[in-house]
């Protein structure tokens, strides 16, 4: 990889790119393969490539049901996929290079930085092994966690199962493999009352979405909150608010239907999936529309920089609020936990939402033109792709082949970030040293 950087010139954010394309392509062609398949025929390859690219770009979306449709060995690929896609492929090259005894050089490392979002490159080989660390504990206390239940339910295949969902929550993804006991396209429905299943798979999501640097702080700082980094306290309040607001929504409108328990369960677990992961206990359909619309949401906004979770991330939620709130108090710069944030970073922010709510919503459009579906279930299944969720309205299935390329882009800017594609296109324009004359213009 380094020789190609080197030879063709890439920067860090065509890497990066070409890295999940690479990855994405090579799924695609062990998917297609008869041993894939559970019936032993061969798949064609754009319904390959579209459950590679839902795999690596951790998101859940799918047009067979992975339970049924795929054999052992093809759900041992995708899970896989999701792995590798859920740490990221520069990091699981770069850890490769280190178990090799090879050393990291300075192109890499950047490389390494731009793609896990680490502040800067000091230190970026000591943050790969945290995050292989904390990656392969957390994913095995999950399995560990569930295997119990599982194995109750499905004998000695649990230990299996237990496994692919702890892997599968821990990267955001949602890929389920319960179509063969709960039904095609029934995700975690048939354990909507099971606490350990419903607990241990909010954790797994929360924990994988906040993201190992915020992790990496709080094992550095322990429980000095005044020594965290003013992202890691923008992170853990945002992810705070997102989980709980919506929650309450759900248990006194959409869900208060439900027993209790399975009230409270559903509640939270309906606010916390959107977050990029896509699994999800309750019948989607049956939600009203402002149930929908905070999931479209939720989904949109996703989880935190340097995660295993796709979205615009809680980050620049945060100083889009903070900016505004700035305007109105007439202030400079805006401000968060006693800190400026760089003007810089607040142009950065209003480019991503710019990004992603174009994507979301020209996607929307020509999905439900070229189907002629009700564009309401169209604005959630790109919420879905470019959000890297899983989530649908059942949709994608009966899609055609052209909105499946059209998900299937969306999920691969949703996971390599709209910027990123930018700033590798324009890689070789220099910013300007001059400035054009200026002029007033009035907004608002």
């Amino acid at each position: 990889m380094e020789h190609i950087a080197r030879k063709k010139k890439l920067t860090p954010f065509q890497t990066i790119i070409l890295g999940f394309a690479a990855v994405v392509l090579a799924g695609a062609l062990i998917l297609m393969l008869p041993i894939s398949s559970a019936s032993g025929r061969i798949t064609p390859f754009h319904e390959a490539l579209f459950t590679s690219t839902s795999a690596v770009c951790v998101t859940g979306l799918v047009i067979h049901d992975t339970g049924t449709y795929w054999s052992y060995f093809g759900q041992s690929v995708i899970l896989l996929l999701i792995q590798v896609g859920g740490l990221g492929v520069i990091t699981v090259a770069a850890s490769f290079a280190l178990l090799s005894g090879r050393k990291i050089s300075l192109l890499q490392r950047s490389t390494m930085q731009e793609a896990i979002s680490a502040p800067k490159v000091g230190g970026i080989v000591k943050l790969t092994g945290f995050i292989l660390k904390a990656t392969f504990l957390m994913e095995c206390i999950g399995a560990v966690a569930m295997m119990p239940v599982f194995i109750r339910n499905h004998g000695v295949s649990g230990i299996f199962m237990a496994f692919f969902h702890s892997i599968s929550a821990f990267c955001n993804a949602g890929f389920d493999i319960m179509g063969k006991t709960g039904g095609q396209y029934s995700s975690l429905t048939s354990y909507r009352s099971d606490i350990v299943i419903n607990v241990v798979v909010m954790l797994l999501i929360i924990i994988g979405g906040i993201g190992f640097l915020t992790w990496e702080d709080v094992y550095t700082n322990k429980i000095h909150l005044k020594r965290y980094r003013m992202q890691s306290k923008v992170i853990f309040t945002v992810t705070g608010i997102l989980i709980l607001l919506p929650a309450v929504f759900y248990f006194f409108f959409d869900l208060s239907d439900l027993p209790m328990k399975d009230r409270i369960l559903g509640s939270f677990f309906q606010s916390v999936t959107p977050r990029t992961a896509g699994f999800n206990t309750y019948d989607l359909t049956a939600l009203s529309g402002v149930g929908k619309a905070i999931m479209i949401a939720l989904m949109l906004i996703g989880g935190s920089p340097g995660s295993t979770a796709g979205g615009m991330k809680t980050t620049t939620l945060a100083v889009l609020f903070a900016s505004a709130t700035a305007v109105f108090r007439r202030q400079e710069e805006p401000q968060m936990f006693g800190r400026r944030v760089d003007n810089q970073v607040v142009r950065y922010a209003s480019a991503i939402l710019i990004v992603y709510i174009t994507l979301f919503s020209l996607g929307a459009m020509v999905i439900s033109g070229l189907d002629k579906i009700p564009i309401d279930q169209c604005f959630f299944e790109t919420a879905s792709a470019v959000g890297t969720v899983g989530l649908s309205q059942g949709i994608t299935p009966s899609l055609g082949v052209g909105s499946h390329i059209i998900l299937m882009v969306l999920m691969f800017l949703g996971r390599v970030g709209g910027l990123t594609v930018i700033f590798a296109a324009i890689s070789g324009n220099h910013p300007r040293v001059s400035k054009l004359p200026q002029e007033r213009i009035t907004v608002g």
